[in-house]
């Protein structure tokens, strides 16, 4: 009988995977991982230096307890060549696997900078690995700089200065998420993170980055210099669709899915942060749970389709706590903002006077789920 194959052991692979087994205990059930299929929290890979955990204290099991509690064979350091959706069948190091259902969870890789000089030697951290690898540079070594102010680039310049180590956050908008927030709350995270020593470069890029001896030296576009001993993108994430689209499958932004996960071909299915739904490219912890248990129920044969609430991003920046729901990009309206002495709320209405999206920040990061009540879900 052929296995159920899950590509991809991060939150969404070992997700899916356990939901699966809550439905069914005995169908087989093939993990492949890239890497060593240690199970992790990605998120809190941007607040780990705080708590200074190291790489091998975030990871909750290794890949044979995994392989133990889903009753599932788990091939590590092992990466799929090629899909053949009309055979149902995978390459891998020359052998051709069958599968009865195909699940890519294969995540997303950071966007590199464009930059002139030595960017190969820009870190990025996007797997345990990556912050293993980023722990291991910053050893004995006080100077950051991030590249790119937005969600990621403010939880680690935040986690960073709290462990003591002198941050550059060097970002193109003016504010910190300048695309996401009101500018007043961007001025007020900005003033909190300015607060812990960081060091806020807005409105510029780094243009090139040159490798010394004693670290790094960075020309941003507006002339400025600055140096630093590690240099860290935090510009983004793009999601991975090589594997998809050399199978011939629909990929656009992101591995093209319907409501039901389903890709362009039969039996295979896509979700976390490679997939896009319904034109919804969503790269957070939420959108990814909701995916894994309507998946599960799908593989396990009741065809669930998933459905998207309002669902709000906690923004893990303590000096400033945010929870936000962006409203839909381009949406005409306005904000309305009410700030008290500990807690800010910022509402946005659209033309029809409807809550659309909003920023909670301090205290009111408590009423989240009132606010998100009453904002209309992507996926009904």
């Amino acid at each position: 009988m052929a296995p159920v194959v899950i590509i991809g052991t991060g939150l969404a692979g070992y997700g899916v995977a356990r939901e699966f087994r809550k439905l069914d205990k005995t169908s087989p059930m093939l993990i492949i991982s890239a890497d060593d299929g240690r199970a992790y929290s990605k998120p809190m890979l941007s607040t780990a230096l705080t708590k200074n955990k190291s790489a091998a204290e975030l990871a909750s099991a290794d890949a044979d307890t995994m392989a133990q509690q889903l009753n599932a064979e788990i091939r590590t350091h092992t990466r799929v060549s090629a899909i053949n959706h009309a055979a149902h069948t995978l390459q891998i190091d020359g052998e051709n696997l069958p599968y009865a259902k195909l699940v890519l969870a294969i995540g997303a890789d950071p966007f590199r900078p464009a930059m002139q000089g030595d960017s190969d030697q820009v870190l990025s951290v996007n797997d345990l690995n990556d912050y293993q690898r980023f722990r291991q540079e910053l050893e004995d070594k006080n100077r950051v700089a991030i590249l790119g102010g937005g969600l990621i680039g403010c939880e680690f310049a935040n986690d960073l200065a709290n462990s003591g180590h002198y941050v550059d956050l060097i970002d193109r908008n003016l504010l910190p998420l300048g695309s996401v927030l009101p500018e007043l709350v961007g001025e007020k995270l900005l003033t909190a993170l300015q607060q812990l020593g960081v060091q806020w470069h807005g409105h510029t890029t780094a243009k090139r980055v040159s490798q010394h001896d004693d670290g790094f030296a960075l020309e941003l576009e507006n002339g400025q210099q600055i140096h630093a001993d590690v240099v860290l993108s935090a510009i983004g994430l793009r999601a991975r669709t090589m594997l998809a689209s050399r199978a011939g499958l629909k990929v656009n932004r992101g591995i093209v899915v319907d409501r039901y996960l389903r890709t362009s071909a039969s039996d295979i299915y896509a979700l976390g942060d490679c997939a896009e739904v319904e034109g919804h490219l969503l790269p957070y912890v939420m959108p990814l749970m909701r995916g894994t248990r309507a998946l599960a129920q799908t593989l396990a044969g009741e065809s669930t389709a998933v459905s998207y609430p309002a669902m709000p991003v906690v923004l893990k920046t303590p000096a400033y706590p945010i929870s936000v729901l962006p409203p839909p990009p381009e949406l005409e309206g306005e904000w309305q903002i009410e700030d008290e002495a500990d807690a800010l709320r910022a509402r946005f209405f659209d033309q029809n006077n409807t809550l659309r999206g909003f920023v909670l920040c301090n205290k009111a990061t408590t009423e989240a789920g009132r606010h998100a009540a009453d904002v209309p879900g992507l996926l009904k």
